[in-house]
């Protein structure tokens, strides 16, 4: 096992790594039982490898992908039933929140995403904030929150108007309908989208371009464009907090039972604001 392999599995259990390239580290969501959900340790080791990532000399790009049918299907429901109605939990959860995205978004090395199936919630926001972002036909890009009862947080307000545009943003934003890999990059939400079967090759032929260009113009160019999320920095901050906001609320509880008993949520008809 490469060294630097073995270093982020050690101190990240919750995830899975490869080197499928030299210079190249692979992480992958493995809990592909689940359609690769998010804990809250999963959550927790998942905000804070960036900052390790950032500083690590021995590879000089990440793929980041799902185990089995699915790329990540977000948080699952023990992580979002633990925040509803807990203060303490909703802090620390808004706080993660906060520093999965700033973490990323300033991350020096290059971030590509093979987005192999399904991508929602908190895995969601790796698939969209990575630099390069590749699509297999089979994958789902959702954001489901307005469905579960809260405001669509994570990365949504950050990126998805600079990706698709206010009014696609807003319309599956609203809607919470899946975008299909074809159409995300009809729509301009992925880099670019392939068919099933090269999706793995793909992302570690372009995680090898990267890993030999230049360091120095790729990062600082990564830098530079990503000045426009960091700008972005108060509307992002609005959709988390909002988004926490929602998990004091009835409409919560209704959206998680409501996904658990596999029908049509009833929410209250009626808003303050």
């Amino acid at each position: 096992m490469t060294d630097y392999v073995e270093r982020y599995a050690k101190k990240y259990p919750k995830l899975s790594f490869d080197a499928p390239a030299d210079r190249v580290l692979r992480m992958t969501f493995d809990r592909p039982e689940t359609y690769n959900s998010i804990c809250a340790e999963t959550h927790t080791q998942m905000t804070d490898i960036w900052i390790d990532i950032d500083r690590d000399q021995d590879f000089n790009s990440i793929i980041v992908t799902g185990r089995g049918k699915a790329f990540s299907a977000g948080g699952d429901f023990s992580l979002i039933e633990g925040m509803i109605g807990n203060p303490t939990e909703i802090m620390k959860t808004w706080k993660e929140a906060k520093d999965l995205v700033y973490n990323i978004i300033n991350c020096n090395k290059v971030i590509i995403s093979a987005i192999n199936g399904p991508a929602a919630g908190a895995g969601l926001v790796v698939a969209m904030l990575a630099d390069i972002s590749i699509a297999g036909k089979r994958a789902k890009i959702v954001d489901g929150h307005p469905r579960l009862g809260v405001a669509a947080g994570d990365c949504a307000a950050i990126i998805w108007p600079l990706l698709c545009g206010m009014a696609k943003a807003k319309y599956y934003l609203l809607t919470c309908k899946p975008i299909t890999g074809e159409v995300a990059d009809q729509i301009g939400m992925v880099s670019m989208c392939v068919e099933d079967d090269v999706l793995e090759q793909t992302s570690i032929d372009m995680a090898i371009d990267m890993a030999t260009a230049s360091q120095s113009a790729t990062r600082w160019t990564k830098y530079s464009l990503n000045n426009w999320l960091r700008q972005a920095g108060p509307i992002f901050d609005a959709s988390t907090a909002l988004e926490m906001l929602g998990f004091m609320s009835e409409d919560v509880k209704e959206g998680v039972l409501s996904h658990r008993e596999k029908r049509a949520p009833n929410f209250n008809p009626n808003c303050p604001i």
